[in-house]
């Protein structure tokens, strides 16, 4: 049961922030549509926010 106290259904997952289609020819030639689309968001966000690595933790004290 959901938090809204209603049914979900069994089995279903998240649904997609962006669709893309199957294409299962390019798929049989090595190609995936869907990581294909996801490089291009990320080479898109990367432009427009920008990147900043993360700060090396502290070493342990032991």
């Amino acid at each position: 049961m959901e938090l809204t106290g209603t049914w979900f259904r069994e089995g279903h997952g998240v649904d997609p922030d962006i669709e893309v289609p199957e294409d299962l020819t390019a798929m049989a030639k090595g190609v995936d549509p869907q990581l294909e689309r996801a490089i291009t968001e990320i080479k898109n966000l990367v432009k427009t926010k920008g990147y900043t690595a993360p700060e090396m933790p502290a070493y342990e004290k032991r």
